[in-house]
């Protein structure tokens, strides 16, 4: 009953009837529709296969090497033949182009061409001691001090406000007099032993520097034909002076030698910082130095000492190690004299 209500309702007005059997079958028909657009949609151009622009020509070589054998017959020789199909012939290694060493404007040589050596093995009278002036020429140690580089001025500004912050300023004042104080009757020491003279110290200051002499006793026995002991030296071409803490043979070869005391242990060259610089510095002096009738040859020794008595380590510089840093001396000198 319901239905015949409903057509009738529908019959009424034209067209409603038609309308809804349109729709029912459209709905039927939604899937076939959406199939001919997406056929649509694929039925564009073909897409190019990238592999068609490849230069056929260029690389048949390589083809018919690779599908030519049924198993992989690749050895050594085939990969490179074939890296030099795609890549090309490999580019030769080229070391890597190192900065241009700066060299002085001022050079001098290490050594003296005009000075004669002598006979070092022959009896000698008592080692050279040449008191310092007081002059205007400036020191070794202070032309270090003031061309200092800025990363080591850092280290050592840090290391004095530690201590301050730990000592007080009148703590680490004295803490440096006491440092000053070790090196002095260290130096004392060591000359007494080079001397052949007995130390006549007082047992406190024995005991200060007992652990420093403990230390080097392994050297000792390696030095022999001291020259020198806390002599001044002054380079008359350049101007400058010092004073060299030993002059004497290491092991056979003659060595300007300088004895460094520390707390910590220092057992590669370059912990010693800027020594190296005043070992070069001394060594050129010498040479170029009238007070001094022989000459070193190029080489050096830095000696550290220790506290505690643990055994002294010492660096040994060669004559290459001796002419690298007595350019940077040089360099150095140049920079405190441009300063100044």
């Amino acid at each position: 009953l319901t239905r015949m209500k409903f057509l009738q309702l529908l019959s009424r007005k034209p067209g409603k009837l038609e309308m809804l059997f349109q729709i029912s079958f459209c709905q039927k028909q939604f899937p076939y529709l959406c199939l001919a657009t997406s056929t649509c949609l694929y039925s564009k151009k073909k897409k190019v296969n990238s592999y068609e622009q490849v230069d056929q020509e260029k690389y048949k070589n390589l083809v018919y090497s690779v599908t030519s054998y049924k198993t992989s017959a690749q050895t050594p020789e085939t990969i490179l033949e074939e890296d030099n199909l795609l890549y090309g012939p490999p580019d030769k290694h080229r070391p890597p182009v190192k900065g241009e060493t700066k060299t002085p404007k001022n050079w001098v040589p290490l050594i003296n061409p005009t000075k004669k050596n002598p006979l070092l093995n022959k009896d000698s009278n008592l080692p050279l001691k040449i008191p310092l002036q007081n002059t205007k020429i400036p020191s070794v140690t202070r032309i270090l001090q003031q061309t200092m580089s800025p990363q080591q001025a850092f280290y050592l500004e840090r290391w004095k406000q530690k201590m301050i912050l730990e000592l007080g300023q009148d703590g680490f004042a004295e803490h440096v007099k006491k440092l000053f104080l070790q090196g002095e009757l260290f130096h004392a020491a060591l000359e007494s032993v080079f001397m052949s003279e007995e130390m006549a110290t007082k047992e406190q200051e024995e005991d200060v520097i007992s652990g420093y002499l403990s230390s080097v006793q392994h050297v000792l026995k390696d030095i022999s034909e001291v020259k020198a002991l806390e002599s001044a030296v002054h380079h008359e071409t350049l101007q400058y002076l010092g004073l060299v803490d030993c002059v004497a043979k290491y092991r056979g070869q003659l060595c300007v030698i300088d004895w460094k005391t520390s707390e910590k242990q220092k057992p590669l060259l370059k912990n010693t910082f800027d020594n190296p610089l005043q070992i070069a510095a001394y060594i050129g002096a010498i040479n170029h130095d009238a007070s001094y009738d022989f000459q070193v040859s190029s080489c050096g020794l830095i000696v550290v000492a220790y506290k505690n008595g643990s055994p002294a380590h010492p660096h040994f510089m060669d004559p290459g190690l001796c002419s690298q840093y007595w350019n940077k001396w040089l360099l150095r000198l140049e920079e405190y004299m441009d300063r100044n």
